[in-house]
């Protein structure tokens, strides 16, 4: 790859319910209580912040950009990601309720302007598990995709991918620019350090609205409704195949 020229990796993260946390519904079943809950970077996303800064430190990228769409506490992630290493950070910032098509959105506006050689991104978030946000820009931009990446490997303007699917992995090679969809095997991301958590907060982090953008972000899916899975209840001994068959049937109404 001609290293004459800045070859920039935009990395979109989103700021999710840390996956420690147990979620509570909210009392009128709108949505999940997230007053007063630690907040996170998605796991996925921290792999992809990972991958993009092995590139750069390899030599393959120049430079790594952090992008998060949200309320303004996703500066917080976006300093993680900083502190993991990227350059510099842009927050679209939105107090709407974001949903896959208007990230989608925001991110193809940035890719427009940024000029990306390689969009990462986690495969999907842990809270609203949509896995869309990678494969939409990448309809939106016109772009290659690879999703479920768990080896990344780019050189002369192609990025070769290999993916998990069901029947075990595939590779496959793209034309740059292309999108890259994170799996949780690609690499084990770094523990943040004092230091670099201190240096990221002189790294420059641009703040931008939608409407800058020229993107509509209303929400065009409405949550009817959110439940708590079934509590499972205890396990029952039988005395006979019969009895168990007829409690599968009658009871369980599995068979």
């Amino acid at each position: 790859m001609d290293m004459e020229t800045d070859v920039k990796i935009l990395v979109p993260v989103k700021r999710v319910v840390d996956y420690n946390v147990k979620v509570r519904v909210k009392s009128d079943n709108t949505g999940v209580d997230i007053a007063n809950v630690k907040m996170s970077m998605n796991p996925f996303d921290e792999i992809a912040v990972e991958e993009a800064v092995r590139l750069r430190e390899a030599g393959v990228a120049t430079e790594v950009i952090a992008v998060s769409c949200g309320v303004t506490q996703c500066q917080e992630t976006l300093r993680t990601a900083l502190a993991i290493g990227a350059d510099r950070a842009v927050l679209v910032e939105s107090s709407e309720d974001l949903q896959p098509l208007a990230v989608a959105k925001l991110l193809k506006a940035l890719v427009d302007q940024e000029k990306p050689e390689l969009i990462i991104l986690g495969k999907q978030a842990i809270d609203d598990d949509s896995n869309q946000t990678g494969q939409m820009l990448a309809a939106l931009a016109g772009l290659p995709q690879a999703t479920f990446a768990s080896k990344v490997v780019i050189a002369d303007g192609k990025a070769t991918v290999s993916r998990e699917v069901d029947g075990g992995a595939e590779t496959l090679s793209l034309k740059l620019p292309a999108v890259v969809t994170t799996d949780l095997r690609l690499n084990e991301p770094r523990y943040v350090t004092l230091p670099n958590i201190m240096k990221a907060k002189k790294k420059p982090l641009t703040t931008v609205k939608p409407a800058d953008l020229g993107v509509d972000v209303a929400p065009r899916l409405k949550t009817l409704k959110v439940v708590e899975p079934p509590k499972r209840s205890a396990g029952i001994t039988v005395p006979d195949v019969k009895t168990l068959v007829d409690k599968l049937k009658n009871e369980a109404k599995v068979i």
